[in-house]
């Protein structure tokens, strides 16, 4: 096996909506209530019901030397347009080598949290539904068999998310963006059976639940001064918290073919979560009243939790302590973590020492099976390829682009960038875009 053999499906990336997504599919009695792009000055600025937000990026930094990635794009003149536009996506997912993508909400937030915390149901739904519309035809079903479209549910009205479901996996979507721990924004704990129809539905049609770190959980600071390397290098490690949360929460028993995704949360840190959750129960479960039956918590973990990762050397020395049947890769386009254009380049040093059948199982078969996803019966397999991809996307131009701008974060000149420069500057955009 070569590199140009190897099959790349990612379980993370996302999209920036384009300015025209909602509207087209806002129902008429809601017409003009819809999420809009808005100028303010040289910014490009998401406006909901009179609401607005200063960054309609979001570290959408791909494309740009990395010197510059630290400057947060505010316009869409600040993006390279694969962000965005889905034919720019799919040729920059031919450069990199990519087949296939679930591409994660951006300004909705990545489980719809903005539209979760809205006050008037009614139209909250209705903009839920209108991007699930948008993403499912006008971008996922806008290139065939190169997306595994990821609908959002609202959270507040578990009929309402069921049908939701139902509407979508009768069209074909296999996932929902789902927080990592919805008692964090105000719903009940994952504990809880007001979440029973919605699981069931899940397991009924296949659809997994994908949790994206940050969606209820969050990374915290350690201070103002901390730099801002520390918060980066901990923000994947974030999600173990609601990973141990989610092996001890009671659908298992009750839906058994139930799945769930951990989202940009990485690998290499499992073997350890997995070592003391079994120790756990060998220890305290005598008198904690937690019944796995014949099962082990680690059991549970390796048989219904999908984990990925970008670059993650360690883990994959491991995936017997993970459990490769469930491990995926992530490309974060286009995020700062992201590795493209060089995706390929760099994961095939990372899997060459694998078996064959490794490699194709984290690559693309696990998600295949678990996220109801057949590329070959649309592409053929033989196009489906690094080299393939590779191939007919040489006229796309990957090399830096400088000078896009955006806001940089104002820093001192004696030290590195601190958490305290990323929140001030966050804190002066949305300032300014308020006013």
């Amino acid at each position: 096996m070569t590199r140009e053999d190897m099959i790349l499906v990612s379980v993370d990336d996302h999209v920036i909506e384009p300015p025209n997504a909602f509207a087209p599919h806002m129902p008429a009695r809601f017409k003009g209530r819809e999420p809009k792009i808005e100028r303010i000055g040289e910014r490009d600025v998401w406006v909901f019901e009179g609401k607005k937000w200063g960054y309609m990026g979001l570290n959408a930094v791909v494309g740009r030397p990395k010197t510059e990635y630290g400057m947060e794009p505010l316009s869409y003149d600040h993006m390279r347009r694969g962000t965005w536009d889905i034919k720019a996506r799919v040729e920059d997912m031919d450069a990199n080598g990519v087949l296939g993508s679930i591409c994660f909400p951006t300004f909705p937030g990545f489980a719809g949290q903005k539209f979760q915390a809205h006050p008037d149901r009614d139209v909250a739904l209705a903009a839920i539904q209108a991007y699930n519309d948008w993403h499912l035809h006008d971008w996922a079903n806008a290139a065939p068999g190169r997306f595994i479209p990821l609908c959002l549910v609202p959270m507040w009205d578990i009929p309402a998310a069921v049908a939701e479901v139902k509407r979508l996996s009768a069209q074909g979507v296999h996932t929902i963006s789902f927080s990592d721990n919805p008692a964090q924004l105000g719903y009940p704990s994952i504990h809880d059976e007001y979440w029973d129809p919605l699981w069931k539905v899940c397991a009924d049609n296949q659809v997994v639940i994908s949790c994206h770190i940050g969606t209820g959980n969050h990374a915290e600071h350690a201070s103002d001064l901390s730099p801002i390397d520390a918060w980066i290098t901990a923000m994947p490690i974030s999600i173990a918290n609601s990973a141990a949360d989610w092996i001890w929460a009671p659908m298992w028993k009750k839906y058994p073919d139930l799945k769930m995704a951990l989202s940009e949360g990485g690998i290499g840190w499992i073997p350890y979560l997995l070592e003391r959750a079994d120790f756990t129960h060998r220890h305290h479960g005598s008198w904690t009243g937690t019944d796995f039956g014949s099962q082990k918590p680690s059991d549970i973990f390796r048989k219904h939790i999908i984990t990925c990762f970008i670059e993650d050397r360690f883990g994959l020395a491991n995936l017997k302590d993970v459990g490769e049947d469930m491990v995926a890769w992530e490309c974060d386009y286009p995020h700062s973590d992201c590795t493209w254009p060089d995706s390929a380049e760099l994961l095939w040093e990372d899997l060459k020492h694998l078996s064959k059948d490794t490699i194709d199982k984290v690559t693309h078969l696990n998600v295949m099976r678990e996220f109801s996803y057949d590329p070959f019966s649309v592409l053929g397999r033989e196009n489906c390829t690094v080299g393939a991809l590779k191939a007919r996307a040489k006229h796309v131009k990957t090399e830096p682009m400088l000078g896009l701008g955006g806001a940089v974060p104002q820093v001192r000149k004696d030290g590195p960038v601190t958490s305290g420069d990323i929140n001030k500057m966050f804190t002066a955009a949305a300032a300014e875009s308020a006013l």
